[in-house]
């Protein structure tokens, strides 16, 4: 049995162990695989794992893969409905990521809040032994007791970081297609999005990307917003539509933003993202702790054990 990992390095650039795999099947292990070799490096395996390299129909058609495995949450790399009618098993890796995802919007939540890295560049710099005071800040700091949290998409992760934005005292509103009666209380209620735009001192992203969500923060959006409002993306690049972000943050219309993905991935040298003010970009990494990796190896390892025990989980090509 062949077993095929098209683009592993994203998952285990070296800190991690393939065995689980390997135990399954005759194991071969590519870091990437450009488009024009993926059919090649397919060869007779049945059996495909990949994160970002795409499965089309014609690849389906020109192999004989009987499982794809996605190294991922998201599925969009493959042409689901040719899997359905081709009745290739597809499997993804749902919530291994929840807690560090929600780590990474607070994380950029309080650089923004605290400039922790300004500030310790201007120290290392010299400007607090040469200052005439016994403290300076160079940029305004912002508490985060009492402010208004809100959340688009309220799935697991938006509860997740609910919970953090509680503990640091905020209040917390929520906007999603469905709701949950139970999960409201004193410091989270759900609200229209009309009212999330205008209330919020912070706007966190966290729905799935559909045509109804897409450039959902636009120029319209924004201009509803407090003209303090910070808005983090952990979730999809395109929920943004980005030239109307970089020209609300240089015009001083929203305060700050902070972004994990963006509409293009690497990031291209003209989005308008990269000279805006007061940004701050992270190259889509909230989901890269080790321990969500570990945990990410082992769902994925696991939903091809059970593929081939003839009990299949995760699928998404029902």
């Amino acid at each position: 049995m062949k077993i095929v990992i098209l683009d592993g390095h994203g998952l285990n650039p070296g800190d991690l162990s393939w065995e689980g795999f390997n135990k399954l099947g005759e194991l071969k292990i590519y870091d990437r695989t450009p488009n024009d070799k993926i059919i090649e490096r397919i060869g007779d395996a049945e059996y495909i794992i990949t994160n970002k390299t795409p499965i089309t129909a014609e690849t389906m058609d020109k192999t004989k893969v009987k499982y794809i495995g996605v190294l991922a949450t998201g599925y969009n790399v493959i042409d689901i409905e040719a899997a359905k009618e081709r009745g290739i098993v597809v499997t993804n890796v749902p919530a291994y990521s929840t807690a560090s995802v929600a780590q990474m919007v607070f994380g950029h939540i309080l650089e923004i809040c605290q400039q922790v890295g300004l500030h310790d560049s201007a120290v290392k710099a010299g400007e607090w032994e040469n200052s005439a005071d016994f403290c300076f800040w160079k940029k305004p700091l912002i508490e985060l007791d009492g402010k208004v949290m809100g959340i688009i998409g309220y799935g697991r992760i938006g509860q997740a970081v609910s919970k953090v934005a509680q503990a640091f005292g905020m209040k917390v509103i929520a906007y999603s297609p469905r709701r949950k009666s139970e999960l409201e209380d004193k410091n989270m209620r759900y609200v229209e999005l009309e009212e999330l735009l205008q209330a919020s001192d912070i706007i966190s992203l966290h729905c799935p990307l559909f045509e109804s969500t897409k450039n959902i923060i636009n120029k319209e959006t924004i201009a509803k917003m407090k003209k303090s409002a910070i808005i983090i993306n952990t979730s999809r690049g395109p929920l943004i539509n980005e030239q109307d972000l970089a020209e609300a943050l240089n015009s001083g219309r929203i305060y700050a933003a902070g972004v994990d993905v963006v509409s293009v991935e690497p990031i291209r040298a003209d989005n308008p993202l990269l000279k805006a003010k007061n940004i701050y970009i992270t190259p889509h990494i909230a989901w890269a702790p080790r321990e969500a990796r570990v945990r990410l190896m082992n769902i994925a390892v696991e939903n091809l054990k059970n593929f081939l025990e003839g009990k299949p989980t995760n699928v998404v090509s029902k």
